[in-house]
């Protein structure tokens, strides 16, 4: 049963919604929660404005770059039901994403019952005196009857729960007008600037770990991920509109508490919520009313988003599969009445306070690796990793940092623990351990490493999102060709496998070589051009049947060669052969680059990279990610990627240029496009010759002839290349033709 079918078989569309009700107001109302309403008052009376303004300013800074990391990693990916835990198993791998997912689920569960506990606390003050002292249990009952109102309401609909947000989100909005206008109709006194720790004699730290987990929250509107019609689009505008208004009011609020006369410093500093209701107008009106609802909200965010953690772990086996059935209504009700029934009993276990912090910790751990998630995608550098919003991998480290150094601040105990759990997590999912090797350490290290590494690409399932060129570049003459390996070295961006061939013809019994003295003097030559490459010599009757054998047998595990580099022959009997080759290759999935170069390495301000799209051959694909690849290292970051097309129409010329504009912002890789009306009497090569006479770099497809049309073909590709500078001809033959960027 898919994510998406009832209990009776039938397929159900679950309700979709967008970024201001399934993002913005999950994630607004959870940073504009009780926290605000507590301790900021208590905040400024103990730092003062100067000092309040920097603890904003530093906590929203890592929220704001978590959110970041999480908008880079959702534009790069269509992320499907599960949040946060779907990002990091889709980009550091199931162990890791489990490791986190299975605490995050826990954590919350367990959300639903503080805030539930801390709804019913408040609740509290409308006990009638005349009802006489407040029953013990009481405040369990009420906890108890808003956790049962909440999950009944969000298992039956999300839509619902979503909606009853927004005049929740109304209330909240008339406390702040409320205060504003409180404060701005009495006198208004200057703001105290220095720190006087009236009732935090901690200091400074201690008062910013207080208040931190008041921006935190941000991340309600990503677990709705499965619930929304773009989780690409809405993810990233949602969350960063959030964090952006939470930063605004909450350096609005501090100013206007520190200007005002209402109440006295001391005041200010000892009292939560009745400080609000000493200075809004209205008194307590406004004020219940919005921190009531911002607590409700949390409620229902983490209701909500609580269900579809354990749904996504579900379907990735890590939780029984009955849990990712869906309701007739398309909502995962099974995982929600076991997650409300978790919270329910939560309840008996009274005053939560001992491991609020815990819990608060384990949050942060996310933060953690969801900065981390987006430094390692940036660091790894993998071709598909394009995502609409580019954050440096030094940004989000410095968020991942920033949210270590919060959690350690606020419970070094709770952070330890935190860690053991998770890692603990983390290799049991994993279930291996490297093998003991005696000997060097550091040779036995990469032994371990490399083995462990090779027998997980074994059982790893290629796909178009983790694929880069592994390349054979075949040479006569490392010397002279040193520009064919530069260019391979480009492509693979130091994450992919160079291999650099030479092939001897003869018989190995009868020459008279020293097969590993030339793969050393091979080495030597690419280290003296700071080139990098895994040098072989092979004996073999001829180059033909010498590089098809090469071809078939290059690689192990997962890290097979998958694409052939031939230089540009002096003779044009050698282009044959290498077009017979590529006509064999083909056949098993081998993309073929024939490269006349001239110059390539030479050093230009502002580079041109130009490719010519056909659109017959499925060459485009491979040429076009070539081309990005190219682009990322650093003496071609400036190069403008131009793709041109040549029709014979005016309505071919509209068609196609729709078309390629279209493929552009799908793919995600910055370029220009040209579609040139082929005028009367003039040939495509002459087109072609105009068009890329200053392009640094021009990719052309390759057709494969038939066998008696090689020769033919050899001759044109010489004549048709003698006009342009560097050209490298592209045959796409891989498994992901037509389909790999």
């Amino acid at each position: 049963m898919n994510e998406h079918e009832n209990d009776n078989g039938q397929v159900e569309e679950a309700p979709k919604f967008g970024t201001f009700l399934g993002v913005f107001t999950p994630s607004v109302l959870t940073i504009l929660g009780l926290i605000m309403y507590l301790r900021f008052g208590w905040v400024v009376g103990n730092l003062g404005l100067p000092l309040t303004i920097v603890v904003v300013l530093v906590a929203s800074s890592i929220t704001f770059i978590t959110g970041l990391s999480a908008s880079a990693i959702a534009t790069n990916m269509r992320v499907g039901v599960g949040g946060e835990y779907f990002m990091i198993a889709h980009s550091l791998g199931l162990e890791l994403g489990g490791a986190i997912g299975i605490p995050l689920y826990f954590c919350r569960t367990l959300s639903i019952t503080f805030y539930s506990f801390g709804l019913a606390e408040s609740l509290i003050v409308l006990w009638p005196a005349a009802w006489g002292a407040v029953p013990v249990f009481m405040v369990q009952i009420l906890a108890a009857i808003i956790i049962i109102v909440s999950t009944i309401l969000s298992g039956k609909s999300a839509s619902l729960a979503l909606k009853l947000q927004v005049p929740i989100m109304i209330a909240v909005g008339l406390s702040l007008l409320a205060l504003f206008i409180g404060v701005l109709t009495r006198d208004l006194r200057a703001p105290e600037v220095v720190a006087t720790y009236r009732t935090a004699p901690e200091g400074f730290w201690y008062v910013f770990a207080v208040f931190f987990p008041a921006v935190t929250g941000f991340t309600a509107g990503i677990g709705m991920s499965g619930d929304l019609k773009d989780p690409s689009r809405s993810i990233p505008k949602g969350t960063l509109l959030a964090v952006l208004t939470g930063a605004v009011v909450y350096l609005a609020v501090p100013f206007f508490f520190s200007i005002t006369s209402a109440i006295g410093r001391d005041t200010l500093a000892s009292r939560g919520v009745q400080a609000w209701t000493l200075i809004c107008i209205g008194g307590p009106l406004f004020v219940f009313a919005g921190m009531w609802g911002a607590i409700l909200s949390s409620v229902f965010g983490s209701v909500l988003s609580g269900p579809r953690v354990l749904q996504a772990l579900s379907l990735d086996g890590l939780a029984p599969r009955f849990l990712s059935r869906l309701s007739t209504r398309g909502q995962p009700a099974i995982a929600t009445w076991i997650t409300g029934a978790l919270a329910l009993s939560a309840v008996l276990l009274g005053d939560l306070n001992a491991v609020a912090q815990y819990v608060t910790v384990l949050f942060l751990t996310l933060y953690v690796i969801i900065n981390l998630s987006a430094a390692v995608e940036k660091l790894v550098g993998d071709p598909s990793y394009r995502p609409t919003i580019n954050v440096p991998w030094y940004v989000s480290l410095i968020g991942s940092a920033g949210a270590l150094f919060v959690m350690f601040l606020l419970n070094p105990l709770a952070c330890l623990v935190a860690a053991f759990i998770e890692v603990i997590l983390f290799m049991y999912l994993r279930r291996r351990t490297l093998e003991k090797r005696w000997g060097d350490v550091r040779a036995g290290a990469y032994m371990s490493l490399a083995r462990f590494a090779l027998l997980k690409l074994k059982n790893h399932r290629p796909d178009s999102r983790n694929w880069r060129p592994h390349i054979i570049a075949f040479t006569e003459d490392v010397k002279k060709e040193a520009d064919l390996i530069y260019i391979a070295n480009c492509f693979n961006q130091h994450h992919g496998i160079v291999t650099v061939s030479r092939i001897v013809e003869g018989n190995l019994l009868e020459l008279d070589i020293d097969i590993d003295h030339e793969g050393a003097e091979m080495n030597r030559v690419l280290k003296s051009k700071n080139l990098v490459g895994f040098c072989e010599v092979y004996v073999a009757p001829d180059i033909v049947t010498g590089v098809i054998n090469i071809a078939q047998a290059n690689g192990i595990a997962g890290l097979h060669s998958n694409t052939l580099m031939f230089g540009w022959p002096a003779k044009k009997e050698k282009l044959v052969a290498e077009l017979e080759i590529m006509r064999t290759i083909s056949k098993i999935e081998k993309n073929t680059l024939i490269c006349r170069l001239r110059h390539i390495q030479k050093k230009r301000l502002n580079r041109r990279i130009d490719l010519w799209w056909g659109g017959l051959e499925n060459n485009g694909d491979l040429m076009l990610l070539l081309a990005h690849m190219m682009r990322m290292n650093t003496a071609w970051e400036a190069s403008r990627i131009k793709i041109h097309s040549i029709v014979e129409s005016e309505e071919e010329r509209v068609t196609q240029i729709e078309s390629l504009l279209e493929l552009i912002e799908s793919v995600r890789i910055e370029a220009e496009a040209e579609v040139i009306l082929r005028p009367p009497d003039t040939s495509i090569e002459d087109i072609i010759t105009v068009s890329s006479i200053g392009a640094d770099l021009v990719f052309m497809g390759l057709m494969i002839p038939e066998k008696d049309a090689l020769e033919g073909y050899a001759d044109w590709l010489i004549q048709f290349s003698e006009g342009l500078g560097s050209v490298i001809f592209v045959r796409n033959a891989s498994r992901f033709s037509g389909s790999l960027v």
